[in-house]
């Protein structure tokens, strides 16, 4: 069974459709792409997987539930975990604490624990702290631990965020554009953190991307969207060879 299965998706804002009739089956595992350029719908559909939008038609299936409509907060807890194009980190808390934050939905001491400091909340929040450094250091950014996420680098800015989505405990990771503004360097070193993490984890990864060097490194399969539609479905290679991706996308879309 698809750990994540999309059925005839149709999206509209007013009288602009966005998204038209897209289907996807990810087994889990898996680690997909989804490509294209701006205003393709990409982040729609990611918006309308984990329940930032309701979709116009379509069925979306999780992990063998109906998750069609349901609310942000649900579907995380059902398992989808994910960063965002741009950063949505709190800039004036450390990075573990941006980290340690998304561990709250997990935690059992409740209102009297949190106001009388129990044994058992001392206990839960120290666990939550080694399980935030554990992904820190699974990411290679235990070291910024203790500074300011508004005096860290932007790459490391990401990786916080992508651990911070990990931190859901997700068995689907969706990212969008990790490796936004970084450069050639920095994408490469990424490259390698999500791949060692993917493999050590069995995470299952659906990622947007226009940097091609990334994704054609990453994905095993690949769909490339234009104006809401997926005109192209496959592995790497036959996306690389494609006539109608190269005509209409590739040529503006590589980035080294």
């Amino acid at each position: 069974m698809p750990l994540l299965q999309i059925s005839n998706l149709t999206h509209f804002f007013g009288g602009l459709r966005a998204v038209h009739d897209f289907n996807t089956s990810i087994e889990p595992g898996e680690v997909c792409a989804l490509i294209g350029p701006n205003g393709a719908g990409k982040t729609t559909i990611f918006n309308l997987t984990t329940g930032v939008y309701k979709p116009t038609e379509g069925r979306i299936m999780f992990d063998g539930q109906d998750i069609t409509g349901k609310r942000p907060h649900e579907i995380s807890r059902l398992g989808i975990g994910r960063t965002f194009q741009n950063l949505r980190l709190w800039t004036n808390l450390t990075a573990l604490d941006n980290v340690r934050i998304a561990f709250n939905s997990q935690v059992r001491y409740g209102l009297a624990g949190a106001f009388l400091g129990l044994r058992g909340r001392q206990e839960e929040e120290r666990y939550i702290e080694e399980q935030a450094r554990g992904l820190m250091r699974l990411l290679g950014i235990e070291q910024y631990a203790d500074t300011t996420v508004s005096g860290l680098p932007y790459g490391i800015q990401r990786k916080v965020e992508m651990a911070r989505a990990m931190a859901t405990r997700p068995k689907l990771l969706l990212l969008d554009e990790p490796t936004a503004g970084m450069s050639p360097a920095e994408m490469m070193e990424t490259l390698d953190v999500i791949d060692r993490v993917q493999k050590e984890l069995n995470l299952t990864i659906w990622l947007i991307e226009h940097r091609m060097r990334f994704v054609m490194s990453l994905a095993q399969t690949i769909q490339v969207l234009d104006f809401g539609e997926v005109i192209a479905e496959g592995p790497p290679e036959a996306i690389q060879n494609n006539p109608r991706v190269i005509k209409a996308y590739l040529g503006d879309m590589v980035e080294v």
